[in-house]
Parts: structure tokens; C-alpha cells; sequence
């Protein structure tokens, strides 16, 4: 059941990016942001307040957001920052390059998720399992050689590096969410909701030193129905991952493999939406990702 609730995560995260790119293209990356969260915040706000006046129908629906002592509270700000800093290197790099190069580089995660598993959770792949993580990096090694005919030269492109730190800052805080799930024993819908308060915070204090003082950069704001639908796809997604990371037989490097198949949707779909370039080329590469995560999937 962990498996389904892994596809179903990434189908909401395939479409989660197409919104995505739509709401920053040509827009502030700050204010989007903030707006995604705001957007998840309050869908979830509704079972906190349900909580505290309604805990028995919250715990029924199974929606109650427990009371958590403040240590715990600590460890999420902890999560609430390496995912900020994910998002603003992962939005400015988005608004930068095209979305069947910056999806595929972020299904580089795995690479990171593998090593984190194996040193600090101790899980261990098979053989099969190793040749689908190799395949996912050299297909992504691909995307690199065919970003190049799009005039992005992958090693002096400051937004390439920008989205490899934020693919290295969600793998890591990935692996924090097994920890947060089945060591500290969050459910899904508490660990989201103050995660999205404390992130909301965070992004306050980053606007308050770079968009609110600027007129200018408040101007060129636009707001699009796709800012809040982003928020509303990312939670929806959040909530079947951390419902299959609940599942004490599951393995984040699976998991975390089982989301890259969100790529179907951003290279197939998006290149059609955004008329991106070389979708045919991209094809090969694709078909190596979907490949690795078949054998990552289907190899136990």
C-alpha cells in the first residue's frame, strides 16, 4: 500500500510542477512562495481549528492535528528551513530555465536519498535496485547533454547550480521526514500543518529584507489562479507521501524513487503546455528514468 501511496503522491507532485511553472514565469519568485504555502495553510487550518473545538469528528475523518510539545516544534522549524531553502533556489531556478530541464535534474534526488538511507537508516538495495539508481543518474547526465542545444551550459549556469541545491536540500529533507514520521511518531497532517506555519514565517522574514521595501518588485507581481493551486497540489501530494512514509516497512530511498515519476507529467505534458524544445530528444533520457524507477519498484 506504501507503493500506491508513493504514485499517487507523485501524480499530485507532476502537476503540482506544471502549476508551478505557470505562477513564476515572468512573475516575483518570493511572493509566489509565500502564496503556495499560505494556499496549503489554509486548507489545513480548517482540521486545527476542527481539532480543538471538534476532536472527535477531526480523529473520526482521521484529520485530527495532535498537541506537540516544543521540542517538536524545534525539529519541524528545523524542516520548515531546508525546505525553504529548497524552494527559493528551486523557484528562481525555474523562472530561469525550462521546466524538462529542471524536473529531470531534481529527479536527481535519489542520488542523494540512496546514500542518506544507506549510512544513516541502514537500508540496503538490491542488485537490481542499484542498476535502477545508476540508470536514473546517467539519464539524468543525458538531460545535461541536450540542455546544452538549448544554450545552457550546465557548468557555468548559476540557475543550474541553484536547482542542484535544492535537489540536495529536499533529499535531505526527505530523509528528515522518516525521522519526524517513525522515530518521533508525527502524523501527517500535524507535521504539515506547523510546517506550513513556520515556512509561512520564514518566507516573512526573507520578504521583509527583499520584496516589501521595493515598490518596483511589488509592482511586476502578478497574481495567477495557479499560486494558490500550487499550494493545494503540493499538500495533497505531502499528505500520501507522509501517510506512506507511516508504513514502518517503508524505504525512503523507494519512495523517494517512486516520486520521480511525476517527470512523466512535467516532460510530456509541460513540453506540450510551455512549447519547450527537443521533447523528442527527451524522450530517451525519460524512458531511462522511467526504466530505473521500474527496476527500483519492481525488484523487491
Amino acid at each position: 500500500m506504501w507503493m500506491y501511496l508513493g504514485l499517487l503522491s507523485a501524480l499530485f507532485l507532476g502537476l503540482h510542477n506544471l502549476c508551478k511553472k505557470h505562477a513564476v514565469q515572468g512573475n516575483e519568485v518570493f511572493p509566489v512562495l509565500l502564496g503556495t504555502i499560505t494556499a496549503g495553510f489554509l486548507l489545513l487550518l480548517p482540521f486545527y481549528l476542527g481539532s480543538k473545538f471538534y476532536p472527535e469528528f477531526t480523529k473520526e475523518i482521521g484529520f485530527y492535528i495532535t498537541d506537540i510539545p516544543w521540542q517538536n516544534h524545534a525539529l519541524i522549524v528545523v524542516k520548515s528551513m531546508l525546505m525553504a531553502g529548497s524552494w527559493v533556489l528551486a523557484y528562481q531556478a525555474l523562472k530561469h530555465l525550462p521546466i524538462t530541464i529542471v524536473t529531470p535534474i531534481r529527479s536527481a534526488g535519489p542520488f542523494f536519498t540512496f546514500i542518506g538511507a544507506i549510512f544513516i537508516y541502514h537500508e540496503r538495495p538490491n542488485y537490481w535496485q542499484w542498476i535502477g539508481f545508476f540508470l536514473i543518474i546517467f539519464s539524468v547526465f543525458l538531460y545535461s547533454r541536450i540542455g546544452k542545444k538549448e544554450g545552457i551550459n550546465f557548468k557555468k549556469n548559476k540557475w543550474i547550480f541553484a536547482i542542484i541545491g535544492a535537489t540536495f536540500l529536499g533529499s535531505s529533507s526527505g530523509l528528515y521526514d522518516k525521522f519526524l514520521i517513525q522515530h518521533i511518531n508525527l502524523n501527517p497532517q500535524t507535521l504539515q500543518f506547523w510546517f506550513c506555519w513556520y515556512t509561512i514565517l520564514i518566507l516573512l522574514v526573507i520578504l521583509a529584507i527583499t520584496w516589501f521595501p521595493k515598490a518596483e518588485k511589488r509592482k511586476a507581481f502578478k497574481w495567477r489562479w495557479s499560486i494558490p493551486a500550487v499550494g493545494i497540489l503540493l499538500q495533497t501530494a505531502d499528505y500520501f507521501y507522509f501517510k506512506a512514509l507511516q508504513d514502518p516497512d517503508a524505504l525512503i530511498m523507494l519512495l523517494s524513487a517512486i516520486k520521480r515519476s511525476q517527470i512523466l507529467i512535467a516532460v510530456l505534458v509541460g513540453g506540450i503546455l510551455f512549447k519547450e524544445k527537443n521533447k523528442r530528444k527527451k524522450l530517451i533520457p525519460l524512458a531511462g528514468i522511467l526504466l530505473g524507477v521500474a527496476l527500483i519498484l519492481y525488484s523487491n
